[in-house]
């Protein structure tokens, strides 16, 4: 195994993972993902306060 010369370990040139539309798109997906998440949560919620709030007939 032969070195490059001028690294050492993980040091050295860095080349991007990612472009930066990809992390924006990954960025918005879970974005929208949390809110969806967090409207369902508020939606159950009130929903069993309604349920917990009718007589019983």
């Amino acid at each position: 195994m032969i070195r490059s010369p001028g690294t050492v370990g993980f040091e050295g040139n860095r080349a991007p993972v990612a472009s930066s539309r990809l992390l924006g798109a990954i960025a918005t997906s879970l974005a929208i993902g949390t809110l969806s998440l967090c409207l369902v949560v508020t939606l159950t919620v009130l929903s069993i306060k309604a349920t917990v709030a009718m007589p019983i007939p």
